[in-house]
């Protein structure tokens, strides 16, 4: 299996809905969360705007597309829109690859962190990220509070959530 990581292009726009679909089929195995099985995902609008400012990559797995990260700049971090892997590329690194070519963008923007935010006990958020060196913030930027606040609005319960951030000082998985 040949994986790479590149950034997205406007060609490849079309078939990343169906990837944060097909990524999303996991949230079936949790009662409390499977409406997000089929909940809205970005449209290839919103992703071709992504591409055209440099803040969306690409990842292929034998040429055929599997992954893809969504980013946006922050003042001091590079904020993790969405990272999602279809599910049946699921546990073979694509998420940390993709978070490393991020976090390379981010350190040549000159930010000093990562941040996201995620739901804070699903084994494949939180526990996710922090295996890879995240940590859980308390207090939090007026941006993520923005986030947080975007969310609840649109219908995330406000404590299953949360924000992490992931200093650049060391490279993402090596924790």
């Amino acid at each position: 299996m040949n994986i790479y990581i590149r950034p997205t292009t406007s060609d490849d726009v079309a078939a990343l809905p169906a990837i944060e679909r097909a990524a999303g089929e996991r949230f079936r195995d949790d009662p409390d969360l499977a409406w997000l099985a089929d909940g809205e995902v970005i449209s290839a609008e919103q992703h071709l705007d992504y591409a055209e400012r440099g803040l969306s990559w690409l990842a292929l797995a034998n040429d055929r597309p599997v992954g893809f990260i969504l980013t946006e700049a922050h003042p001091s971090s590079l904020f993790i829109v969405e990272l999602s892997v279809d599910l049946a590329w699921q546990g073979k690194g694509i998420g940390r690859q993709l978070i490393a070519r991020a976090a390379d963008h981010a350190r040549k923007l000159g930010l000093t962190s990562l941040t996201l935010t995620t739901f804070r006990n699903v084994p494949w958020n939180a526990p996710f990220y922090a295996r890879m060196g995240f940590e859980m913030m308390t207090t939090l930027t007026p941006e993520l509070r923005q986030k947080r606040e975007e969310e609840t609005a649109h219908g995330l319960a406000y404590e299953s959530r949360c924000a992490m951030r992931l200093p650049l000082n060391r490279r993402p998985g090596k924790a």
